[in-house]
């Protein structure tokens, strides 16, 4: 899987449109293109997604929520309070997001029940002076929480682009190319259920980790099920999770059962905020799922694996490191696509590139330009690949 290819620079002749796909048939890409198709078609695949590939089905970017939660009129005085404040905490950050604000929340909280759970006499957390316990803190993360499951669920989507991906990757990554490529993981970081309704639209058998119908209970041994066609780890949960009081694990229920009497639901909606270190990380069905992602991405002798990033801005410290860890510990058998707006390489993937002892596992097709061991193809004009629409189309074999 690794390359020998040696730096150079090159300039290549840009598109006019922002999504023409011309450029693809440029000498000078030929190259990236075709072993972006050898890799899906010829190893296990896997595909790890942020908030970036749901836009085009008409949800928000994490910007966005984030405005949308501020605004909501639902929530209590008391959590729009303590959300004002934490917000101050993040002054002079351009790219602070409600998942930020929610990590701050779980780490006061965390302190908060450690006193609790230690005995301690002065239990409540100081906020701008003033004081809040574990409960109040827990109600305004569920408030939270909450907010970003309705507006979620409000939306009308266009799962159009989301279907053509699925075929693409399921079916035919080039004309003439048959299925049975095996099965495909997809690593989810949104809150939102899109790829697992359009899986079950494409009648493809898949698990997501649970047990039963639309209404199902935790159980990780359904991932090992005969016949699935895909996987889905919802790495930051789910807004139609919920915890009932008499079971630590989630289960699965739609509307987050307000259509059911007789159960208690302990927490309506169970989604996990990015970029925060708090035990829910030392949990389940947290860590069954990161255990899971670390095998996946370590493939045993004589097979390789193929991890393509799209929509994802490398925020979340937790998936970065297992990213690292597997490119290191993979003996060379993993290979990492990134589909970056970013223009070069930057930040996170900066550093995996410019690492010689990784450099060649990593190749990235960012806005301008593609990189890959020493290889560097510069653009002068944005170039629309890093797209998750956009990389549909070339997936399904378009040019």
């Amino acid at each position: 899987m690794k390359s020998k290819s040696k730096a150079v620079e090159k300039e290549i002749t840009p598109p006019e449109s922002s999504n023409d796909l011309s450029f693809l048939k440029e000498a000078k890409f030929a190259d990236s293109i075709k072993k972006l198709e050898e890799l899906m078609s010829q190893n296990k695949r896997s595909f790890l997604l942020g908030a970036g590939c749901s836009l085009c089905a008409g949800l928000p970017l994490m910007s966005q929520l984030t405005n949308e939660v501020k605004n909501d009129t639902a929530l209590s005085g008391a959590t729009k309070d303590l959300l004002q404040i934490i917000e101050t905490k993040f002054s002079g950050s351009t790219t602070a997001t409600i998942e930020d604000f929610m990590s701050e929340f779980v780490d006061l909280l965390s302190i908060a029940e450690r006193r609790e759970e230690s005995g301690a006499t002065n239990v409540k957390i100081d906020i701008d002076s003033k004081p809040y316990s574990a409960e109040q803190l827990r109600d305004c993360l569920k408030d939270i929480k909450s907010s970003i499951a309705k507006y979620i669920e409000s939306k009308k989507l266009d799962v159009s682009t989301h279907r053509e991906f699925i075929r693409a990757v399921h079916q035919t990554l080039r004309s003439g190319k048959g299925n049975g490529l095996g099965l495909v993981d997809y690593f989810v970081l949104n809150y939102d259920t899109l790829l697992e309704d359009v899986l079950a639209i494409e009648r493809l058998s898949y698990s997501d980790g649970f047990a039963g119908g639309s209404t199902a209970w935790w159980d990780d041994s359904a991932f090992k099920q005969n016949g699935l066609q895909a996987r889905v780890f919802k790495i930051h949960g789910s807004i139609d999770w919920v915890q009932l009081e008499e079971d630590p694990l989630p289960r699965r229920i739609r509307a987050s059962g307000e259509k059911f009497s007789g159960i208690k639901p302990k927490d309506k909606v169970i989604i996990w905020p990015a970029s925060t270190k708090y035990q829910e990380s030392q949990r389940n069905p947290y860590a069954q799922i990161l255990a899971n992602m670390r095998n996946i991405l370590r493939p045993v002798v004589h097979s390789e694996t193929v991890l393509a990033v799209c929509g994802y801005r490398f925020g979340d410290s937790h998936i970065n490191i297992e990213i690292d860890r597997a490119l290191r510990e993979s003996e060379g058998r993993l290979t990492v696509l990134i589909f970056t707006e970013n223009d070069q390489p930057v930040g996170q993937i900066k550093t995996w590139i410019d690492d010689v002892n990784i450099r060649e596992q990593i190749r990235i097709y960012a806005k301008r330009g593609f990189y890959h061991g020493q290889t560097n193809i510069v653009s002068d004009v944005d170039l629309p690949w890093w797209k998750f629409e956009v990389l549909t189309r070339i997936l399904g074999g378009e040019r």
